[in-house]
């Protein structure tokens, strides 16, 4: 158990590559919401997506160049180290059981990734462990399944003081700066030969050139 300092804000995701988009949002929240840290959390393997690009080790390998240099932020590698699918309800837990059932934690989960909720695994234990802060972007409003909408209205706050004041169990809409960016996209471009400069940090750029991170076997095809 550590000594609560603050809310402590958990920010997870494949990470495949993390790019600008992604830490401008960390940045955002640790500021906005008055979080002690954020922690980026990289799946091993998230049981909605499709299997990742990059290897475990290189994704976690590119979040700590990128957040070298910013205090606030820092990589928690712990999904990293069990096997199979990424779910963050044992994520939670896990952290619970370090940090204490004292210290607040706050999910941070895109609007899309929120809407979906329902369908994961004992959603309904995450407001048990922490916080849920949807960021939302500019003019995008979520439209809920009915027993998501209960438990969102029974919960919500508009008012950051309120996570930092419990240490779980509040729901609250935040808006961020949306940087039209996506891991996606960068993936393509990379097996297209085309640049990344500025999508990503210097050294998120430098190590996936010297890794050959993401490139097509076939070029040609890539730019088809």
């Amino acid at each position: 158990m550590t000594e609560n300092s603050g809310a402590i804000g958990l920010f997870g995701g494949t990470f495949d590559p993390v790019h600008n988009g992604h830490l401008r949002v960390a940045l955002d929240a640790l500021d906005g919401l008055g979080l002690a840290e954020v922690r980026l959390l990289p799946a091993r393997q998230n049981p909605l997506r499709e299997i990742p690009g990059a290897s475990a080790e290189q994704r976690r390998d590119l979040l700590v160049a990128a957040v070298t240099g910013e205090p606030g932020l820092r990589v928690d590698a712990r999904e990293l180290e069990r096997d199979g699918p990424s779910y963050t309800v044992d994520t939670l837990a896990s952290l619970r059981d370090e940090l204490g059932a004292t210290q607040p934690l706050v999910l941070m989960l895109g609007g899309d990734a929120f809407t979906g909720l329902t369908g994961w695994h004992r959603w309904r234990e995450l407001f048990d462990l922490a916080h849920v802060v949807v960021l939302q972007r500019p003019g995008h409003t979520a439209k809920l399944a009915s027993e998501l909408a209960v438990e969102t209205d029974a919960r919500g706050t508009s008012v950051a003081a309120d996570l930092h004041a419990q240490a779980a169990g509040r729901v609250m809409f935040w808006r961020v700066t949306q940087l039209e960016i996506s891991s996606t996209d960068i993936r393509t471009r990379i097996a297209a030969g085309r640049s990344i400069r500025y999508l990503v940090p210097d050294p998120v750029h430098d190590t996936i050139q010297r890794l050959g991170l993401y490139r097509a076997a076939d070029p040609a095809r890539a730019r088809a």
